[in-house]
């Protein structure tokens, strides 16, 4: 009884792990069904499908997290360090000309866009090994997030179907992010731009596209180059840090943060600007670690990726850039 009881208590946790009672074939052939419906062609679907594989690697590596999270005092060092900030400088030089161009027409600090190159790919050269197909069509089949990589798959298809990459280049991440900026591919449909004016959007090996596209990214979604990110703040004894947040209400003006206490992180105080700014207070770790006082372009590099500490990456590596 007890052996029988062993089964079916394993087969259940089978059943909920894999919910998805068609095998990976039968379900490419639902995303194909749904593929015809939105006007993806026959062709395209037969490059595509014809030798997708099932790809254990991609979901291993979306459920698998670190055993032990980094504090941002051991992640920034590693995440920013020296010799990558050396580089960032060497290639903001190189392309000056088109950051500054591309910056000017979407309203965005060149030193960002770098930045953001620097973070995503290390400049372009980890862009991932993965056929983006087999990646996107793992993750909706796996079950866990179906909904999302289903709709990138199908956005992955129209990418092929509109010409973007020849489907031999067509990898990226087990994610299924593509290109020097990581985009997935719905994000590729509604921000890449083209920069260098060829009538293309080549976010694999054409930087001036890649600079335009994670710009109109970052325009589209709030950016301001009329102010920075943030910065690292200091609180005086005793300071409530229930006021921590970037939900709407829990943002207050400078002048506010400044009258509460709080100030630089050398101790000096808050920058006076003629049209007062707000600004949210965040301790991604707690109180004891760093915290920063960040502004609304923040939150917009939250939008490109939801972690702190990605944002706080690319923050610091525009701040070492500028110096």
């Amino acid at each position: 009884m007890k052996k029988l009881l062993s089964v079916v208590l394993g087969l259940a946790l089978a059943s909920s792990v894999n919910a998805n009672p068609a095998s990976f074939e039968q379900y490419v052939e639902g995303l194909k069904q749904e593929a015809r419906q939105k006007g993806i062609s026959e062709q395209v679907l037969n490059q595509a499908f014809s030798d997708v594989k099932h790809k254990p690697r991609a979901v291993k590596a979306d459920k698998n997290q670190p055993e032990k999270r980094l504090t941002l005092d051991e992640y920034i060092p590693r995440a920013v360090p020296d010799w990558k900030v050396k580089q960032a400088k060497d290639l903001y030089q190189k392309h000056y000309a088109d950051l500054s161009r591309i910056g000017d027409q979407y309203g965005v600090q060149p030193r960002f866009i770098v930045a953001l190159w620097g973070v995503e790919s290390n400049f372009g050269t980890f862009t991932g090994h993965y056929p983006v197909i087999d990646a996107l069509a793992t993750l909706a089949y796996d079950g866990r997030r179906e909904a999302f990589f289903r709709k990138e798959t199908m956005a992955a298809l129209q990418i092929l179907e509109e010409g973007h990459i020849d489907f031999n280049d067509f990898k990226g991440s087990w994610a299924g992010a593509m290109g020097q900026c990581q985009f997935m591919p719905s994000s590729f449909l509604a921000f890449a731009a083209d920069g260098n004016e060829d009538g293309k959007k080549d976010i694999w090996n054409t930087e001036a596209d890649v600079f335009a596209s994670a710009a109109n990214y970052l325009s589209q979604s709030g950016w301001s180059d009329t102010y920075t990110w943030g910065r690292q703040v200091k609180l005086p004894q005793g300071f409530d840090t229930n006021i921590q947040g970037r939900s709407d209400e829990k943002g207050k003006y400078l002048q506010q943060w400044s009258e509460l206490g709080v100030t630089r992180y050398d101790g000096r105080p808050l920058p006076k600007l003629d049209k007062d700014i707000k600004a949210w207070l965040i301790a991604p770790d707690d109180a004891n670690g760093r915290v920063y006082l960040v502004y609304n372009n923040y939150n917009v590099l939250m939008k490109w990726n939801r972690s702190y500490y990605f944002a706080l990456a690319v923050s610091h590596l525009a701040d070492r850039i500028s110096l």
